[in-house]
């Protein structure tokens, strides 16, 4: 997780693997842990399904995250 936008509730992730709306992160870190269904994404602006390996998305948060936070993708 690269940034978070508090007024908004919004991160910023650089993406590894591809990600798609409708599946499964779990967001942990030294004050953070839960998991979270991805609702919406948006890359540029823009709102897409799926985002791809190195591609920054914007995902928005049920909760706060802060930058350096590890993003999982839950399987199933």
């Amino acid at each position: 997780m690269t940034h978070y936008f508090t007024n908004l509730s919004v991160a910023v992730l650089d993406l590894t693997e591809p990600l798609r709306v409708g599946e499964s992160i779990r967001i942990i870190g030294n004050e953070t842990d839960f998991t979270q269904t991805v609702k919406s994404m948006q890359v540029e602006h823009e709102d897409v399904e799926e985002g791809q390996p190195g591609q920054e998305v914007a995902v928005k948060v049920d909760d706060r995250v802060r930058p350096g936070d590890e993003v999982l993708k839950v399987d199933g």
